[in-house]
C-alpha cells in the first residue's frame, strides 16, 4: 500500500526535527565533510552525532564515502541544499514580520502613556 504524499512530506519534515541534524545539513551545504570535522565544529558527543548521521544517511539525503579510515559525508543532491535554503527564507520573513509587529506593539504602548 502506498504512503499518501502528505504522510511522506511529514515523514520528511519529522526527520528533519533535531537541530544536529539539521547544523549537520547546514554545514554540508559547503560541501563534503569528514565526521572529524562535523564534531569539531557541532561539539556533540561523538555517539550521538553518529546516531543523526545515521537517520540522514538511511533517509537518503546524505551520502557518506570512507576514504582509508575517514568517513566523509555530503548531501545526497543539491534539493537539500535548496530546502534549506528555502527554510531560511521562510524564517526570515516570519521574523521580520514578527519585528514589525513587535515595532507596532511598542509604539502603541508609548502612545497611550
Amino acid at each position: 500500500m502506498q504512503v499518501p504524499l502528505y504522510q511522506a512530506k511529514a515523514e520528511l519534515f519529522r526527520m528533519l526535527g533535531h537541530p544536529v541534524r539539521v547544523r549537520v545539513l547546514e554545514l554540508l551545504q559547503a560541501g563534503p565533510m569528514p565526521v572529524r570535522d562535523l564534531l569539531t565544529t557541532i561539539e556533540v558527543e561523538p555517539s550521538s552525532l553518529s546516531q543523526q548521521l545515521a537517520v540522514l544517511r538511511r533517509s537518503g539525503i546524505v551520502t557518506a564515502t570512507r576514504d582509508g579510515s575517514t568517513v566523509v559525508y555530503a548531501l545526497a543532491g543539491v534539493d537539500v541544499a535548496d530546502l534549506m535554503r528555502a527554510a531560511r527564507r521562510i524564517l526570515t520573513e516570519m521574523l521580520t514580520g514578527q519585528a514589525g509587529l513587535l515595532e507596532e506593539l511598542r509604539e502603541a504602548e508609548m502612545s497611550s502613556r
